[in-house]
């Protein structure tokens, strides 16, 4: 088992952290909510007063923070108190740019580094079912495998550094967009009298097929885990899928793609967070979506 320096613990944070624990892996964790250090030390980690000194003595650093500019801080603070040969490993999602800084940051130090973003929400945070999208060298990647296991069910190496979090981006455009067009379809079938539980018996075994219908439906009823049958609590909220959709924008402009409609979804989904749900489940744009049909 490994010493593991965990810094970031909200919610998605905190239960990998505590799930590293379970594994029998030492952690040490910090972070600066002081609710999130004593879920964590209520959860067995061992609470470091700082980044820095939690990296001590750590065979793994994991971090899991909101942006890039954060990554980059924490990064610029622990590397130098880490011993030479360290992994460290950012699961945040951000930015392309900014996970190909960190890395040549590690490098600098002579660190092993891997971005590796994650996809299942909290639930699979607290399941520790998660997908983990990697970028970094084989021999790092290859390191960091037997630690992220602990924490997810799927562990995919996407290529070198930035690699993990170009997947991530395109992965969660994808789930944007096809959420908007899953929903769309059951309002339209709510107006032409199709009950939901009619159209996913079809949709859900014909060629409408997808993750958004059949596993998170935003209706509730035809499945019974979706948030949508808990009054949307996320899950994944709407104002995460903005920042997601964002960095999915910013990096189809920079490498000259063109995205339609991954850019018309990141408008629905800005103006649903402006109306005060970024805090509602992303399946919950439906309920935008039945309001711009009654207009």
């Amino acid at each position: 088992m490994a010493a593991v320096a965990f810094i970031g613990l909200g919610n998605m944070g905190g239960p990998m952290a505590a799930n590293l624990v379970k594994a029998g892996h030492k952690v040490t964790a910090f972070d600066l909510v002081a609710a999130s250090r004593d879920q964590a030390k209520s959860d067995g980690a061992a609470i470091a007063d700082s980044g820095a000194s939690a990296v001590k003595g750590a065979d793994v650093v994991i971090t899991m923070l909101p942006a890039g500019k954060h990554v980059l801080g924490v990064w610029n603070e622990v590397l130098p108190a880490m011993s030479k040969g360290t992994l460290i490993i950012d699961c945040s999602t951000i930015d392309v740019e900014s996970a190909k800084q960190a890395h040549a940051l590690a490098a600098k130090h002579g660190m092993a580094s891997v971005d590796a973003p994650v996809s299942g929400g909290t639930g699979g945070a607290k399941g520790a079912t998660l997908t983990f999208m990697c970028g970094g060298e084989a021999k790092a990647f290859a390191a960091a495998q037997p630690v992220l296991a602990n924490m997810g069910k799927k562990i995919v190496h996407c290529g070198g550094g930035g690699a993990g979090q170009a997947a991530k981006i395109c992965n969660n455009m994808i789930l944007g967009i096809s959420m908007i067009a899953v929903g769309e379809a059951f309002v339209l079938a709510e107006k032409l009298g199709l009950s939901h539980q009619a159209l996913f018996d079809v949709a859900s075994t014909s060629s409408g097929q997808c993750w958004s219908l059949t596993t998170y439906c935003p209706v509730p009823g035809p499945v019974p885990t979706s948030p949508a049958n808990n009054d949307y609590k996320p899950g994944f909220a709407s104002n995460l899928m903005v920042k997601d959709l964002t960095l999915a924008q910013d990096a189809a402009n920079a490498a000259g793609a063109v995205t339609p409609l991954g850019k018309h979804a990141q408008e629905l989904y800005k103006t649903f967070d402006a109306s005060g749900h970024g805090g509602v489940d992303f399946s919950g744009i439906i309920q935008h979506v039945r309001g711009l049909a009654g207009k």
